[in-house]
């Protein structure tokens, strides 16, 4: 294994241990009792939050992106994941009180648990890692920007799923029958 990539490795795993394990738990839980999940974020957190929805619609969820065209409007009772590493990206935090105003339940991912995005939530999912931002608190790193935070929220994520695939007592075969077949 090359020097990156051991510190990358490493970085990870510091920023795992400093993850609340029961997050996890919370998440399942929340995502059996809803309508509807949608998924929100900006750039890179943006790309991390499309690829949990479509991780979400192999499971059998009824899942939307925020922004897509074919997004339909929500109502009380769905449950909105919004990622921003800052907890501050104004559309972000814009479009999560609209949704909380609405009867939503938002669940923040957000390296800042004080931040405004944070703040408004009613489930905060702390991934202390760098950001671009580089704050007091957060794990430091020497990748650029966020790709730290990005990182750890992918894994984060997998992780949920595969929670929930032991919750639903499914695997891969029944999400391989929702896959892309069009490819």
């Amino acid at each position: 294994m090359n020097r990156e990539t051991e510190i990358i490795l490493s970085e990870i795993q510091t920023v795992f241990s400093k993850i609340n394990d029961q997050h996890v738990a919370t998440l399942v839980d929340m995502f059996t009792t809803p309508s509807r999940i949608f998924v929100l974020g900006e750039g890179r957190s943006g790309l991390i939050a499309k690829s949990f929805a479509m991780r979400l619609m192999h499971l059998g969820f009824q899942v939307y992106v925020v922004g897509e065209t074919i997004t339909p409007s929500v109502k009380a009772g769905d449950v909105l994941v919004a990622i921003s590493g800052s907890g501050t990206t104004a559309n972000v935090v814009q479009t999560a009180e609209k949704a909380k105003k609405t009867g939503v339940t938002v669940v923040s991912v957000t390296s800042d648990s004080a931040s405004p995005l944070a703040n408004l939530s009613h489930q905060t999912i702390d991934i202390p890692a760098a950001t671009k931002y580089r704050k007091e608190g957060e794990i430091q790193s020497k990748q650029p920007l966020s790709s730290l935070f990005d990182q750890a929220v992918h894994i984060y994520f997998d992780a949920v799923c595969m929670a929930l695939m032991e919750t639903q007592q499914s695997g891969n075969e029944d999400a391989f029958q929702r896959h892309s077949n069009l490819e």
